[in-house]
């Protein structure tokens, strides 16, 4: 028991501990300065980059269009781990929630409102006042879209409330409003890709960014996030627990994978990447 809280204390350490300061110039020497254009194409590479990942993802996640079949027999297989695990019943946890009557649609306005909104504004916030944690955070981020990518083409999967016989309500149907066309293999998003659920995953990534950058004893309320997300993508049917519980998994390797990364390239434990706006590993 001691070796695994060890271990847990250990990873948690590590996946919050703050990026190291930048080193500030000797006295009596002034420090590289930047015009206001060479920030203003700092910019412009990041938008470019982060627009370029949109642009992959919403690529790649049709190779897993046409899968209909496996992704059911996926979400039976799925349905049936979680039960000999003894995880609780996502039908049931739904069923409990929704006899509270604006309990669908609440879930709804978060799942569709929170996820890409709520991460943009973090993002931007660490870029203006946290700019080394904002490069970190950014690139934990790409490496986990990456390792989830990964695992939609190889394992579709069925959301919960496209399964009817798990007794689950579409709550986004019910009482709207809804991330998600008619069409299943329509928009952004692929409906056959629940497995991991980057909604917990980049979740989680924000909490722990806005724990490194702050001193408050309040900032371990940002996990209250992650923890609404996870409760959120069970409610409305979106995700199983295993979803959440994989892409946490991911996320703790991104992390350590940039984090040896960067202790390569800068020599020091958590230094920023040298140029990291111009390459993303």
């Amino acid at each position: 028991m001691k070796s695994r809280w060890g271990t847990a204390m250990a990873i948690t350490e590590e996946v919050t501990r703050p990026a190291a300061s930048p080193q500030k110039a000797p006295p009596g020497r002034l420090g590289p300065t930047r015009s206001r254009a060479a920030r203003l194409r700092e910019l412009v590479i990041e938008v470019i980059l982060i627009a370029s990942m949109m642009v992959i993802y919403q690529g790649i996640r049709h190779l897993a269009d046409g899968q209909m079949g496996v992704a059911f027999r996926h979400a039976d297989w799925v349905w049936e781990v979680e039960r000999a695990l003894r995880l609780p019943s996502e039908a049931m946890i739904q069923e409990w929630a929704l006899s509270w009557g604006a309990t669908a649609r609440l879930a709804n306005l978060y799942y569709v409102g929170v996820h890409f909104p709520g991460t943009l504004l973090a993002m931007v916030w660490l870029w203006i006042r946290h700019r080394p944690d904002y490069l970190r955070m950014r690139t934990e981020m790409a490496v986990l879209t990456a390792a989830a990518l990964f695992v939609h083409v190889i394992f579709p999967l069925a959301p919960p409330r496209l399964v009817n016989s798990f007794g689950m309500v579409d709550t986004m149907i019910l009482t709207g409003p809804s991330a998600y066309p008619d069409n299943s293999t329509d928009g952004v998003a692929n409906q056959f890709a629940a497995m991991p659920s980057l909604h917990v995953g980049w979740a989680l990534l924000v909490a722990i960014a806005l724990i490194r950058v702050t001193t408050s004893k309040w900032r371990w309320l940002a996990l209250a996030h992650p923890v609404l997300t996870v409760s959120v993508v069970v409610i409305t049917a979106n995700h199983y627990w295993l979803d959440g519980i994989v892409a946490s998994l991911l996320l703790v390797g991104a992390i350590r994978l940039v984090g040896l990364r960067t202790r390569y390239a800068g020599g020091l434990s958590g230094q920023p990447l040298p140029s990291f706006s111009r390459v993303l590993l």
